[in-house]
């Protein structure tokens, strides 16, 4: 929390939101939040470098090898600035290569240059040493005797351009070893986007990323030219999709997908949001009975829709229990972690006696699951009342504690038992092809 003097201060920084401003004075308000926020952002990059440092000495004198020490900084770091892991990390990437940027860190420091416009000049000079890293540095960042910077004016594709340009001329061989790893690194991922829709996205190199726009472009062209009476957009996704699938027809690709719906919206009209795996909520119209090839029940309590339970003497999850664990928890548990579900872990370890249940089971990305593995972390579930959510604790190594709930199962707006002997089916999982 802040201390008083900090907060002190904040107070004073947002007194002139109290009175009236004219519009240079709204604007001049603007700029001077910014130039805090990048100041701000400077100095949380130094306390991040220190808090690695700290825990990398706690790691080294509890004799953790090598390899693994800091593992868990990232997650720290996230839970610290409300990002996910993920982020936690980009951001100890900068926060180390500023380090080796004074004059990208100084202008932050000094509120000329904010924390994305400096991740961009890190991203372009990651390739360099340390020496040819400082030069490009004081190309781009230096303050110029009059006061200014090179980099005013410039939009974030120019900054990117010109700090590209300084990196090329100073190693252009390692610019090339930076383009074979970014091949290696090619890979398909998918998000949710508005209206029900899916954004696939492909990362290729590319002279491969445009061979496949032509070949796409030049279908849509040649359907087109025939009277198909379809957009040149809708051709191009279509083919796409017939291309992959080798369907005849983008609109019936046999896939399947688990699905957690109410069963009143299933059967009975009911509007509540159905939960797709590896997607998120969609409509319940969207989800027909007649679609369904299979039909997996999962029983819960008809007071808060909470799945029921499972459990294992097994030490790994069996099959059906970790499909269970994945489709209640949807993504990630740790708090700002959206990533899929990858590992079932053992909130309370294995090792130390916890059960292979899904009270004691959850649902983790690797690298969430493994900086859990670090020194210094436990968790556990929280046994509370029948009718709250799945519940975990998490204590950190600092000994902050996070609680995470599984999120809420889509539940039917009325519990409509036709005899006192009904069980309540509130919720199942389907596993349908479309």
């Amino acid at each position: 929390m802040p201390t008083a003097a900090a907060r002190q201060g904040l107070e004073q920084l947002l007194a002139p939101l109290q009175s009236e401003l004219s519009e240079r004075e709204l604007v001049d308000t603007l700029r001077l939040f910014e130039d805090v926020k990048a100041t701000l952002c400077a100095a949380q990059a130094t306390v991040t470098v220190r808090l690695d440092q700290a825990v990398r000495a706690r790691h080294a004198a509890a004799r953790v090898p090598a390899a693994q020490q800091g593992r868990d900084v990232a997650g720290l770091i996230g839970y610290a600035r409300r990002e996910s892991p993920a982020r936690g990390r980009r951001l100890l990437g900068l926060a180390h290569a500023l380090t080796e940027q004074p004059h990208t860190h100084a202008a932050m420091a000094a509120g000329e240059l904010s924390e994305w416009r400096a991740t961009l000049i890190s991203r372009e000079t990651s390739c360099l040493s340390r020496q040819d890293r400082a030069v490009v540095d004081a190309h781009i960042s230096a303050r110029r005797p009059d006061g200014t910077y090179p980099f005013e004016g410039w939009g974030d594709q120019r900054l990117v351009a010109e700090t590209q340009r300084h990196v090329i001329a100073l190693d252009p061989e390692a610019v090339v070893n930076r383009r074979a790893r970014a091949e290696a690194d090619r890979h398909v991922t998918m998000r949710p986007a508005p209206d029900t829709m899916a954004r696939l996205s492909v990362l290729l190199p590319a002279a491969q990323g445009v061979a496949v726009w032509a070949t796409l472009t030049r279908a849509a062209e040649h359907a087109r030219s025939t009277g198909d009476p379809r957009s040149r957009g809708q051709v191009m996704a279509d083919t796409l999709v017939e291309r992959i699938t080798g369907l005849a027809h983008a609109d019936n690709v046999p896939v399947t997908v688990n699905v957690v719906i109410s069963d009143q919206a299933l059967l009975d009209g009911d509007h509540q949001p159905a939960w797709l795996q590896s997607y998120g909520p969609v409509p319940a119209d969207t989800i027909s009975p007649d679609s369904m090839t299979a039909i997996r029940r999962l029983y819960a309590k008809p007071t808060n829709g909470t799945l029921v339970t499972m459990e294992s003497t097994a030490r790994e999850f069996p099959t059906a229990l970790a499909r269970f664990i994945e489709l209640r928890d949807r993504t990630c548990r740790t708090p700002y972690c959206d990533a899929p579900v990858r590992h079932r872990d053992h909130a309370q370890d294995h090792s130390r006696g916890g059960p292979t249940t899904a009270t004691n089971g959850q649902g983790l990305c690797a690298h969430c699951n493994h900086a859990k593995q670090a020194p210094g972390w436990a968790a556990g579930p929280i046994h509370g009342p029948p009718q709250q959510p799945h519940t975990i604790r998490t204590i950190l190594p600092t000994g902050h504690e996070i609680t995470t709930s599984a999120p809420p199962t889509p539940r039917p707006s009325t519990l409509r038992p036709t005899s006192t002997a009904e069980i309540h089916l509130s919720q199942i999982a389907l596993e349908y092809a479309a």
